[in-house]
């Protein structure tokens, strides 16, 4: 049996906030975010498009749009470094490494006019220097290991002759190629179809279980929660309103905001009746209510939900709850 690698913290992120300053007003897009990461583990994070759940992969990676994005505050610990601390040369050398990312589109992660396996081997390079034939030897290794088919023709090829699910592969090996400890996939799977995501999912959790890298993965859909995830991080208007191992928060959900998105979910089986539907808006990031952040579109609201945020609240064994209504454990 293969000795369990989880426990290690490897990323720890406390008190995120990531504003856009704009001429109209300040877009509180990242609010307050806080989790944790441990070796070998996937933490899931979803909600709502537009809650700020690829804004938070953006600021751990210190790859912030242009245009008034800022981290105002917060750390983000990485083996106990706070990243948000280094030089920009020194995060050019930690992205790759210690951290990397996929991006929910292949289409815009490989350039065009550069060939797979140039761009491949920049990203070996960045980690190591080594003879060209030696790069390259690496380079179709790193294909072969995310079940690409003939590395050897494909390697030469350019983005526009691969399918959907050879360019998410393919971006995959370039983010694993230099033995990052932690993997932040943003939505990987939105562009394929269904029987490519299954690939692509089980492909990662292979690739986990080799290298005990932890994974932060960012859906909307719980069906990839299940199948991939340990624990899950619910994200509503900037925070993380709930968080806990996935089996209790499918089995036992605490926040009146989880229980409407799994209630929302489509069966697959018994009577076909009509979705089940979150009534209302998310409120404006640049005019966020004082109270709890679901209280407009909330069917438990109360008074206090109006008048402050809630604390979180423990509820289980690494499960919590930003809730007025939640009963401590």
């Amino acid at each position: 049996m293969k000795p369990d690698m989880r426990g290690e913290t490897v990323l720890e992120v406390r008190d995120l906030h990531t504003h856009f300053f704009l001429r109209r007003g300040v877009v509180k897009a990242v609010d307050g975010v806080s989790f944790s990461l441990r070796r070998g583990e996937v933490l899931g994070l979803v909600g709502e498009s537009g809650c700020g759940k690829s804004l938070t992969a953006l600021s751990l990676m210190r790859l912030l749009p242009k245009g008034g994005a800022q981290t105002i505050k917060g750390e983000v610990l990485l083996n106990g470094e706070n990243i948000l601390k280094r030089t920009p040369a020194e995060m050019r050398e930690i992205r790759g490494r210690r951290i990397s990312m996929v991006l929910q589109d292949p289409q815009t992660s490989l350039n065009p006019v550069f060939s797979i396996g140039d761009q491949l081997r920049e990203a070996i390079e960045r980690r190591k220097r080594a003879p060209n034939v030696e790069v390259m030897k690496e380079a179709v290794a790193a294909l072969r290991r995310v079940d690409i088919a003939a590395p050897e023709q494909r390697i030469g090829q350019y983005p526009h002759q691969l399918s959907g699910g050879m360019k998410q592969r393919v971006v995959g090996a370039i983010a694993i190629s230099g033995e990052p400890g932690v993997l932040i996939a943003d939505e990987p799977t939105t562009a394929l179809d269904v029987t490519i995501q299954l690939q692509y999912l089980k492909l990662l959790k292979r690739l986990q279980a080799e290298t005990g890298m932890a994974i932060l993965f960012i859906t909307h859909d719980f069906g990839v929660v299940g199948r991939m995830c340990d624990r899950v991080a619910v994200m509503y208007a900037g925070r993380i309103v709930e968080c806990g191992p996935v089996r209790q928060i499918f089995e036992a959900p605490q926040h009146p905001y989880t229980r409407a998105l799994i209630a929302s979910v489509p069966k697959m089986t018994g009577p076909v009746g009509r979705l089940t539907t979150i009534e209302g808006q998310p409120p404006s990031l640049m005019d966020l209510p004082v109270g709890c952040r679901f209280a407009s579109r909330c069917p438990l609201v109360e008074q206090r939900c109006l008048d402050a945020y809630p604390a979180e609240v423990r509820v289980g064994d690494a499960h919590t709850a930003d809730c007025w209504k939640v009963t401590p454990a």
